[in-house]
């Protein structure tokens, strides 16, 4: 997506980039970052909170006409709660491992079924 942006912007299309990985898309240097400190999987806020989601996308919008420096970054104020998240994101362990490979299993058919 960064480097898809940085083409557009390029053409003269103005872009921002929302999203969770602040390290990886800062170091691509898109134009317009704005940071959601959210779970990956989820810059546009939490499924079914639409209030949420409406005012990422404004403030992405406010983002891309009112940043007058190249590679700015904003961070939006919302929390996804509380940060319990950060403890269990993607981790791997002998209680979760089974269910998983499981999950992971029936992605790939799903995927391929879908061809």
């Amino acid at each position: 997506m960064s480097l898809v942006a940085r083409r557009l912007e390029e053409a003269g299309i103005t872009t921002v980039v929302i999203g969770s990985a602040r390290d990886i898309v800062e170091e691509a240097g898109v134009p317009r970052f704005l940071f959601v400190d959210f779970p990956l999987g989820n810059p546009c806020g939490k499924p079914g909170d639409t209030a949420m989601q409406r005012d990422i996308v404004d403030l992405a919008l406010r983002v891309a006409s009112s940043a007058v420096a190249p590679r700015t970054t904003v961070q939006a104020p919302h929390r996804w709660g509380n940060d319990d998240w950060r403890a269990a994101f993607m981790a791997i362990g002998d209680d979760n491992r089974a269910a998983l490979a499981k999950a992971g299993e029936a992605r790939r058919a799903h995927q391929a079924s879908a061809r």
